[in-house]
């Protein structure tokens, strides 16, 4: 079962290990840990439903709170305090189109306000519930999880879209193929929930982000329902795909979705390189992106990520004698690790290898082999339970995430890193923050910030001190030429004439705002 106030299943453990805790301990100081409330404490306070019950929503309270929130720092922060804000009057769990139809023309009777809950990943506070007199009801899609048709020929599967990850890959592979989105949420978000995100997978540089594996789907919207894809693309007017791809459930409930898939791969292999310092890093990354080899993934660490994953492998020896090589290379302190994977024939991957290590060896560059890379192949869904046990440590943990074109790639980082540091120096706190690099392009990147802090004594401190820290690396981010990612404010182009373009068609095809009005635009 899945934990009501953190990331994971209530089994999911994942420990810092002595070594990287005393690191954090020596970088910032000792975490201040705080008693959880427990689920019955929680329960007790959830208020009676306003509503009259129904036989397509359920009242029971755990199913209420279960659904009151995502995963952002906030969501997380009221969880683990027990007090998880506004909670829906009640929740539907339909299993068809049909069942999902019938409960949104309910809500729409009974004058309520819908969100849509997939996974429960959300990261940016589209599933909180806004405080108000008008009611609030949650519809999930969690039962919608099964293959509904494939094409084999055409490379075409039909999903419900509250399947998650592991079952998409495992109702594929029984025809030999696969979706190939791997998000870092991966166990838990569902085909729905990336398609309304517009997410991006760790394998996308092969595979395509869901944007591009999107083929269309079914689109219930209190004005009526959508049917849209299926063919191949039109050769005239807009496609209507765009418009639903990151609209966070804005425009109405999404309940099958048909993407494109493909055969499985003969083989795959990930290889760790180290750098001498950050300059030579971003170079052979820009290069190995911009020379367009088709590997699956490539994901870059800086300084001290790189520092951190290296305490926080447990393996103090194996390490060791992996410095030792290194400094005889010519790898010394600044050094930064990249990570890059090749998915297909084998003729194939080895090629691909070749390439990838010829222009990283330009930038001097040291193959250190697969066993790192491997290692991050087999445990890359486990990070966000990290979470978990830094919180039960004393620390709050949470990350910020960019794009910026490969020229300002550097000095955003620095300065997003640098904004962290300050804000909190202001409030008298030190912030571990480091930073990866991934989703290559030839025009550009993604950045992700880690930021790790000491734990506030009270929650209302610790809100305070997260929402200094967002908005201080959000300006920072601009102020370098970065988009945020994961926002929950909107901003397609940020200008007005944008936006009343985006409510314009939220307007036509949700009249009367049911679809959790207030967020996104």
């Amino acid at each position: 079962m899945r934990r009501w106030n953190g990331w994971g299943d209530e089994e999911d453990r994942e420990e810092l290990g002595a070594e990287l805790l005393a690191f954090l301990r020596e970088h910032i100081g000792p975490g201040r840990p705080r008693e959880d409330l427990s689920l019955a404490q929680a329960l007790a306070a959830v208020p009676p439903p306003r509503l009259p019950t129904s036989t397509r929503f359920s009242q029971d309270s755990e199913l209420r709170l279960r659904h009151a929130r995502g995963q952002s720092f906030a969501d997380y922060l009221a969880l683990r305090s027990g007090d998880p804000g506004p909670l829906a009057e009640a929740v539907a769990l339909p299993g068809t189109h049909e069942e999902t139809a019938e409960a949104l023309a309910e809500a729409g009777r009974l004058g309520a306000i819908v969100i849509a809950y997939g996974g429960g990943t959300s990261v940016a506070g589209q599933l909180q519930v806004p405080r108000g007199e008008r009611p609030v009801l949650n519809i999930s899609l969690a039962r919608m999880n099964r293959l509904l048709g494939i094409d084999e020929r055409a490379q075409l599967a039909r999903f419900g879209a509250g399947t998650p990850g592991p079952q998409i890959e495992a109702q594929l592979r029984g025809y030999r193929a696969l979706l190939g989105h791997f998000p870092q949420s991966y166990r838990h978000s569902t085909l729905g929930g990336w398609v309304m995100t517009r997410a991006s997978g760790q394998q996308s540089l092969r595979y395509g982000s869901i944007g591009q594996l999107f083929e269309g789907g079914r689109l219930i919207t209190p004005g009526g329902e959508l049917s849209f894809g299926g063919t191949p693309a039109a050769g005239s007017g807009p496609d209507l795909r765009e418009l639903l791809l990151g609209s966070q459930g804005r425009l109405g409930l999404l309940t099958e979705v048909s993407v494109r898939i493909r055969g499985l791969p003969e083989h795959e292999d990930f290889h760790a390189v180290f750098f001498p310092d950050w300059e030579n890093a971003l170079e052979a990354a820009r290069s190995i992106a911009q020379a367009e080899l088709p590997l699956s993934m490539l994901r870059l660490s800086n300084e001290l990520e790189t520092e951190t994953r290296m305490r926080r492998s447990g393996h103090a020896q194996s390490i060791k004698w992996l410095q030792r090589y290194l400094g005889m290379r010519g790898v010394g302190g600044g050094q930064c690790m990249m990570l890059f994977g090749a998915s297909g024939s084998l003729a194939g991957v080895r090629r691909m290898r070749r390439e990838a290590l010829a222009l990283a060896k330009r930038w001097q560059g040291v193959h250190v082999g697969k066993l790192i890379g491997q290692s991050w192949r087999k445990n890359r869904f486990r990070s966000p339970l990290l979470r978990n046990a830094l919180w039960e440590q004393g620390y709050a943990a949470d990350c910020v995430a960019s794009t910026v074109n490969w020229p300002a790639a550097t000095g955003l980082m620095r300065a997003v890193e640098r904004a962290a540091r300050e804000a909190l120096a202001a409030m008298g706190e030190r912030v571990h923050v480091c930073t990866h690099l991934s989703q290559v392009g030839r025009q550009g990147c993604s950045l992700c910030t880690s930021l790790v802090w000491p734990l506030q004594a009270e929650r209302e401190a610790d809100l305070a001190l997260w929402q200094r820290l967002r908005l201080a690396t959000a300006e920072a981010t601009h102020a370098h030429g970065g988009s945020l990612s994961h926002q929950q404010a909107p901003a397609p182009g940020g200008d007005e004439f944008g936006l009343r373009l985006l409510r314009a068609a939220a307007a036509a095809l949700d009249p009367g705002q049911m679809m959790n009005p207030g967020k996104l635009f």
